[in-house]
């Protein structure tokens, strides 16, 4: 999936998810070259909804899984 269109799904995610009630999110982007990773990273920083985001623990997925805790 290009760059572009995963970050409108994950918009689209962020604002049902907060819509819901949900505290925090799993992203799953993959490890692959890191492209995907740092996009959405970089997304999340910048994301109203977003109060902020670290990687998962290894056990949850570790380099290719970004956690978001949200407002």
């Amino acid at each position: 999936m290009p760059v572009r269109q995963a970050l409108e799904k994950l918009d689209r995610y962020l604002n049902d998810a907060v819509i819901a009630g949900y505290p925090w999110v799993r992203v799953i982007h993959g490890k692959g070259t890191g492209t995907m990773r740092e996009a959405v990273r970089d997304f999340l920083t910048k994301h109203p909804l977003v109060v902020r985001h670290h990687p998962a623990a290894p056990s949850e997925g570790n380099g290719g899984v970004t956690i978001a805790d949200l407002k």
